[in-house]
């Protein structure tokens, strides 16, 4: 595949994460597609996420949309669906928030105006799998991404995560090719909200990744790439691309 051919990859990061939660993928992908991880860092709200996405963005792009990302990737093929090529779903989910969840969330940001620290040291066990936990650099890295995101931040896009729609009435409207993709052992995503959004979108593929919790890029960075090239080798996007260069 030739440069001019090669995809835009547009990736929409989750809560506490940015771009280092991508590196190995970005790295990976270069070869095939231009990849860019999106930046609504000052957002507070979802749908202005989304306007942050397009605003940034190629006229058509493939999206990935990671954890509060995802949230974010389905509201853009409710607004803007002719601007997506393709998608990718992972570690999230269509329904909006949980009683207990939001219960769970208002606790942790309390407990964010006090001691952030304490708030990683809590999620961390949610993040990554107890067999990735082993790894040092793992647990470095996402530490290091929660403290240069930093409290404030995690409060804005909590609140923001807590007002989301319900995406369900919306999903069997996307008709670009979509994949699904989460950890077996991801205890805030769980795999049958997983399961629930390839059943609703029509022609969705799932892919269960094994020994893996919500952090999937950083826990299995590797199996993550291979899922993703081989996904995006399949798209038949190069003729479309051209035609996007010769309209533009």
């Amino acid at each position: 595949m030739i440069n001019a051919q090669k995809p835009n990859f547009v990736i929409l990061p989750g809560l506490l994460t940015d771009e280092a939660m991508f590196g190995l993928q970005v790295r990976n992908l270069s070869e095939i597609a231009h990849c860019t991880v999106a930046d609504y860092s000052m957002a507070d709200n979802i749908a202005d996420m989304a306007r942050e996405v397009l605003a940034q963005a190629p006229a058509k792009f493939v999206m990935m949309g990671f954890s509060m990302g995802g949230y974010v990737a389905l509201e853009i093929m409710r607004v803007a669906p002719e601007r997506v090529q393709a998608l990718v779903l992972i570690s999230t989910s269509a329904r909006p928030e949980s009683d207990d969840a939001r219960a769970g969330r208002e606790k942790m940001m309390a407990q964010a105006l006090n001691n952030f620290q304490i708030v990683l040291d809590l999620m961390m066990p949610k993040f990554l799998h107890p067999s990735r936990m082993r790894y040092h650099s793992n647990v470095i890295t996402v530490y290091a991404m929660g403290l240069r995101i930093g409290a404030e931040t995690f409060l804005r896009h909590s609140r923001a995560i807590m007002s989301r729609l319900d995406s369900r009435p919306y999903m069997q409207n996307i008709t670009c090719p979509t994949l699904v993709m989460c950890g077996r052992d991801d205890v805030l995503t769980p795999v049958a909200l997983h399961e629930e959004l390839a059943a609703g979108i029509p022609g969705a593929r799932l892919r269960v990744l094994p020994e893996s919790a919500h952090f999937l890029t950083i826990g299995q960075p590797i199996l993550v790439s291979e899922v993703l090239r081989n996904w995006i080798m399949e798209l038949d996007l190069a003729e479309r691309f051209r035609e996007n260069v010769a309209a533009a």
